[in-house]
C-alpha cells in the first residue's frame, strides 16, 4: 500500500496530543471482558443489518478483497494510558455506504463483535474519515487479544469504542447503550471531555 493513501486521524495534529487524565505509555496492554475470543476465519462472517435496503455478508475472503486504507492514530484507553502513533489498515467506514443503501431513518450503528460484545456509535462518529475495521496494526495482522480477525478503530473515541473481534453491524433509528455502556460507561466517550462514565 503507497503511503499516499495514509489518512492522518485529526487528533495527531494537536499540539497537546495527550487528553487529559492520560500518561503515554509504549506498550500495547491488553484488556477485555473474559477470554480472548477465538475466531475460525472460514466460518466467520461479516453481517451488515438494521435500516438499510438489503442486508448484506461477506466472508472473510470477500472481505478483505474490499479496498482498503491505512491510518495512523493515537489511542487513549478509558483507564488512563495513550499509546501514540499507531498504523492500521483495513477497511474505512466509508467503504459501507457503497455496500447498502441506508434508509434515511437511519441515526445510529450498533458494533457486534464474536462473544456477544457490542458498543454503539452516531453516524457521524461511525463515518469519520479515520474510522476503519482494521485487520492489520502496524504492519502486522492484528493480534487474537486485540481483536482478530477484525477490529474497529474509532481514533476520536476512548478506545472501549474500538471493538475488537467485530463480526458485523446494525444501522438504528434510536441510540442505545453497548456492552461497555450497559456497565457504567459513558455513552459517547469523548477522551478531550473526559466522558468516562455514564453520570458525566
Amino acid at each position: 500500500m503507497e503511503d499516499e493513501k495514509l489518512i492522518r486521524s485529526p487528533d495527531m495534529e494537536r499540539s497537546q496530543r495527550v487528553p487529559p487524565g492520560q500518561q503515554v505509555t509504549d506498550d500495547m496492554p491488553v484488556l477485555h471482558h473474559g477470554p480472548v475470543q477465538r475466531v475460525d476465519v472460514s466460518k466467520w462472517k461479516f453481517k451488515i443489518t438494521g435500516l438499510v435496503q438489503k442486508k448484506v455478508e461477506l466472508t472473510f475472503d470477500q472481505f478483505k478483497s474490499l479496498p482498503m486504507v491505512k491510518v495512523a492514530s493515537d489511542i487513549h484507553c478509558v483507564t488512563g494510558w495513550s499509546k501514540l502513533d499507531n498504523t492500521w489498515e483495513g477497511v474505512s467506514t466509508g467503504e459501507i455506504k457503497t455496500l447498502v443503501d441506508i434508509l434515511p431513518s437511519a441515526r445510529f450503528v450498533m458494533v457486534h463483535s464474536v462473544g456477544g460484545f457490542t458498543t454503539n456509535l452516531s453516524m457521524e462518529d461511525f463515518f469519520q474519515p479515520d474510522v476503519i475495521f482494521a485487520v492489520r496494526q502496524n504492519g502486522e495482522p492484528i493480534a487474537p487479544e486485540h481483536g482478530f480477525p477484525v477490529r474497529l478503530v474509532v481514533p476520536r473515541l476512548y478506545f472501549w469504542k474500538s471493538a475488537k473481534w467485530v463480526e458485523g453491524m446494525e444501522f438504528m433509528e434510536s441510540d442505545k447503550p453497548g456492552f461497555w455502556e450497559s456497565h457504567g460507561y459513558h455513552i459517547r466517550g469523548d477522551p478531550w471531555k473526559e466522558e468516562r462514565y455514564d453520570y458525566q
